[in-house]
């Protein structure tokens, strides 16, 4: 018989350089490099623990443009030889005045018109760009050119995968993978996106497909709840904070949680957070429950208290 294995833990972040990135990541981070800019922070489970997830939750820091891109999708990945093709959505943190995100062609163009436009360099003009905010939510479909413009820190929701082809990189010198790229692209417009739907005044779907679905969960101070992970299921703070069973959490922190009942106690200034789990049936109809599951304030209780005891131990060294 196949054992189940219950998960709650703090996602592991590690912090990228790259050459778009920023210097001061704060206060979604205390991580990052002096002299270097970081443009990536991926959450993972801690290393080398269990099956890999199906998802990978990242926070982009931007200060020039990312290149011009397209991921393939799965039939296209496994067609050269990649793991899974990359759907992603983007929820905006954080935007300067006027900062902006590429999604789509501005109108139809055949492979040798896209070509010409790549080697010519007027793919910029040919992206669609858009003015994005904070609190916006974009979806990326696999097959979709895109880019992210300067300015921006954006938490992203993707299938883990790293299937990236690069079309233009804005004088970077990068390896570029044209053919691929090209290959793999939706060559026109993007579909409008779906709205966001208000569940309830604690819950909202920003995104919903095959792959993943994206939530927000706004919970009032001091406030008792729980959701029930049967998928994998990580959570992303965005302001406030949290007793998740016994742990605190804050502002740029994740979890991981999976086949387990994740009993939260929202701060003092209330919690407002990223939910994401696999969309393969849809979004969950009774993902979050007001009060918490029996023994959360005895469990809390219990570590409190441990967590005191092993301070004093410490304090008397």
């Amino acid at each position: 018989m196949q054992v189940t294995r219950m998960t709650i833990e703090r996602a592991h972040a590690t912090v990228l350089q790259k050459p778009w990135g920023i210097i001061d990541l704060q206060p979604w981070s205390s991580e990052g490099h002096a002299a270097l800019p970081s443009g990536e922070i991926w959450f993972e489970r801690a290393p080398g623990v269990h099956a890999t997830p199906a998802l990978l939750l990242k926070v982009l820091f931007t200060s020039q443009p990312l290149s011009i891109q397209v991921h393939p999708d799965d039939a296209y990945a496994h067609a050269v030889g990649l793991g899974c093709g990359k759907t992603e959505a983007w929820y905006i943190l954080g935007a300067a005045r006027h900062a902006q995100v590429a999604l789509g062609l501005t109108s139809s163009l055949t492979s040798a018109d896209l070509l010409s436009a790549v080697d010519d360099g007027s793919i910029v003009e040919r992206v669609a760009w858009r003015d994005v905010a904070p609190d916006d939510v974009v979806l990326v479909p696999a097959g979709t050119i895109h880019s992210i413009g300067g300015g921006l820190i954006i938490a992203e929701i993707q299938q883990r995968s790293d299937a990236t082809f690069r079309l233009f990189d804005f004088g970077r010198e990068r390896e570029l993978h044209i053919q691929h790229g090209i290959a793999a692209a939706n060559r026109g417009p993007v579909a409008s996106q779906l709205p966001s739907i208000r569940v309830s005044n604690h819950r909202r779907i920003l995104a919903a497909n095959v792959f993943f679905v994206l939530e927000r969960l706004d919970l009032p101070a001091g406030s008792d709840w729980y959701i029930e992970s049967v998928r994998e299921t990580w959570l992303f703070v965005i302001r406030g904070s949290a007793c998740v069973d016994a742990l605190e959490i804050a502002q740029g922190e994740a979890l991981f949680a999976q086949d387990e009942c994740i009993n939260i106690q929202a701060g003092q200034d209330g919690l407002t957070c990223l939910a994401a789990y696999p969309g393969s049936t849809g979004p969950v109809a009774h993902f979050l429950h007001r009060e918490p599951r029996r023994g959360f304030h005895a469990k809390r209780a219990a570590a409190s208290a441990l967590e005191a005891g092993a301070k004093g131990y410490v304090r008397s060294l």
